[in-house]
């Protein structure tokens, strides 16, 4: 299955906590792509890295809301931690 996780938490329980599932996923044999947006200080990845004039990197790529459309079409599920 292609599992698509939206992270937009600051709170470390809940990130702590959406990385576990995603982790449990792929540990399972699923697919799991995370697409971060920032609602707090504590996440600095996606679409918020070009607000803070950063480049992205191979494991965080700079992101665009066309990139969570595509994230969206691609998933089986789709999960919202936030």
């Amino acid at each position: 299955m292609k599992i698509g996780i939206v992270l937009s938490a600051a709170d470390p329980e809940i990130v702590w906590n959406a990385l576990r599932f995603g982790n449990t996923g792929l540990q399972s044999q699923h697919t799991v792509k995370i697409f971060l947006i920032n609602k707090g200080k504590i996440l600095a990845c996606g679409t918020c890295l070009k607000s803070r004039q950063k480049e992205g990197s191979n494991i965080c790529p700079l992101s665009t809301m066309k990139d969570l459309l595509r994230l969206v079409e691609e998933s089986d599920k789709v999960l919202t931690f936030g």
